[in-house]
């Protein structure tokens, strides 16, 4: 619901109040649990075997082409990122489980932490090609929001991607993210310029996002096989 616009003294318009606002808590939880899968807090020893193959040079070579990052063409240096990564508090990684086979599938990321003004992004959104398009992947992204939206309380969760990224914001789009605009020449990566897409979900719209996702991974909105009976869009 748009807020009414307030006016100061001098007949100015301001923004609505926000009261009795606190400094919001960084991340630390170490497990977030879900009905499909688990997000674990990245460990460099237990994950290094599944992210591996996430991240080593059996993984999709067009998977990289939007990340500031390449892929690893060995397991030393990738274990080294891992140690790295996983002493990091923002980003605060995690490894997205599959509850079946126990197997880590892909990492994600909240960062950008504004604790202050209660912003934070999702980000480092690295899935194996067995991840992507599953009701694991969309778990993992309701388990993270609710996470800091709900329970951190921020006020704001972003999402960006390089504005040629046509998957990532369509992913955003489908999440219930607004598209906000493109910032030109934002950014220098891989020896090219990224224009950046940002998107956004505001506490006030939250609540409708949330039962929207809820009801799409219901167990009820899956056949025995594992096939959606409708699309999130169509709640």
């Amino acid at each position: 619901m748009k807020e009414k616009t307030q006016y100061n003294q001098y007949n100015q318009p301001i923004g609505y109040p926000v009261n009795n606002w606190a400094k919001r808590n960084y991340p630390k939880k170490i497990i977030l649990e879900g009905s499909y899968c688990r997000l674990e807090k990245i460990d460099p020893f237990k994950h290094l075997d599944d992210l591996y193959h996430v991240y080593g040079p059996e993984s999709n070579p067009q998977n990289w082409t939007y990340l500031p990052m390449a892929s690893f063409e060995n397991k030393i240096e990738f274990s080294a990122y891992l140690t790295s990564i996983s002493q990091s508090q923002d980003p605060f990684h995690y490894a997205i489980i599959d509850k079946i086979s126990d197997k880590a599938l892909g990492t994600v990321a909240l960062m950008r932490i504004d604790a202050d003004h209660g912003t934070i992004e999702v980000g480092f959104v690295i899935y194996s090609d067995q991840l992507k398009k599953t009701r694991i992947a969309t778990e993992a992204q309701y388990l993270l929001a609710c996470y800091a939206l709900d329970e951190l309380g921020y006020r704001r969760y972003e999402w960006k991607c390089d504005a040629l990224n046509e998957p990532s914001k369509h992913a955003a789009l489908r999440l219930g993210f607004v598209f906000e605009g493109i910032f030109r020449n934002a950014t220098v990566y891989k020896e090219r310029n990224r224009d950046t897409a940002w998107f956004s979900i505001i506490e006030s719209e939250w609540p409708k996002r949330k039962a929207r996702m809820a009801s799409w991974l219901s167990f009820s909105n899956f056949n025995e096989h594992g096939e959606q009976k409708r699309r999130l869009d169509e709640f």
